[in-house]
């Protein structure tokens, strides 16, 4: 399983971003099992992690759901609140209790409109978690169904 850190909303975004984002967060806690959203449902909330882990998913046809990646503390968990139609790509699930910050998306993202400066730098910062996300889904996928693996050519 893929367990390298994605990029941390501390060292992406400048602090006065952070601090405005900050402001408009919520401390929300999540018993072990909880299923965080469900691949295909309104994506209107995203979370960092405080304390906990929280593995993302994906659904395959005939089988369980296969476990992309394993998110830790200051992870950004959900970055499908940001693009348009705003449902979730992928499952969340707790695997330990988790502590975490919550936002609104809808807060978040009008913020982002009325400061061209921080949406540049929080659309920097999710990309940089998309594109991280979408080689560990790569990896995870070839290692799960390619007949040699990732690792092995030919």
């Amino acid at each position: 399983m893929i367990t390298t850190p994605t990029p941390s909303m501390l060292r992406a975004l400048p602090a006065e971003h952070r601090q405005r984002l900050m402001r408009v967060a919520r401390e929300v806690a999540f018993p072990q099992g909880t299923r965080l959203f469900e691949e295909g449902s309104r994506a209107d909330r995203f979370w960092i992690l405080r304390t906990g882990s929280v593995e993302l998913d994906m659904r395959v046809p005939g089988r369980r759901p296969a476990v992309i990646e394993s998110l830790r503390h200051n992870e950004l968990v959900g970055w499908s609140w940001l693009f348009p139609p705003h449902v979730w790509h992928l499952g969340a699930e707790a695997t330990t209790p988790v502590r975490a910050y919550e936002f609104d998306a809808t807060a978040v993202r009008l913020m982002c409109q009325e400061d061209p400066a921080m949406g540049r730098a929080v659309g920097l910062w999710v990309g940089e978690v998309l594109a991280h996300r979408l080689q560990a889904a790569r990896t995870r996928l070839l290692d799960l169904y390619a007949p040699y693996g990732a690792g092995n050519v030919g």
